[in-house]
């Protein structure tokens, strides 16, 4: 299986920035996609930022321009840079992996929260 390890979340003044880790161990096969989703408190979790092995980005509209999503495919590594943080961005943050092939997978990171705050 695929495991991911999450690091990097903590407590940040508004307009400062934080930098999000994952790393991927495992069963990695080399054409996926890994991410971030988050969820604040009574809210469903929402997409954030993705990217796949061949360099497709994908960003949320409210993060789109503040935050930027990076990976290594050789190490297995995804990060995500958040600058300008706001309050809104307050949520546990969770590392996201998924592959297709051979077999459907997906795999979720343990979650690391962000809180936002003056």
């Amino acid at each position: 299986q695929v495991q991911l390890v999450e690091s990097g979340g903590g407590l940040m003044q508004p307009g400062g920035s934080l930098r999000l880790s994952c790393a991927a161990s495992g069963s990695i096969f080399s054409v996926n996609t890994m991410g971030w989703y988050r969820q604040a408190p009574g809210k469903e979790r929402e997409l954030v930022a993705t990217k796949s092995s061949g360099g497709y980005t994908n960003y949320a509209d409210s993060v789109k321009g503040r935050f930027t999503i990076s990976r290594d495919n050789a190490k297995n590594m995804v990060w995500l840079q958040m600058n300008s943080l706001k309050p809104e961005d307050t949520a546990v943050y969770y590392c996201n992996y998924w592959h297709n092939s051979p077999t459907y997978l997906e795999v979720w990171g343990q979650g690391t929260l962000v809180n936002v705050s003056s």
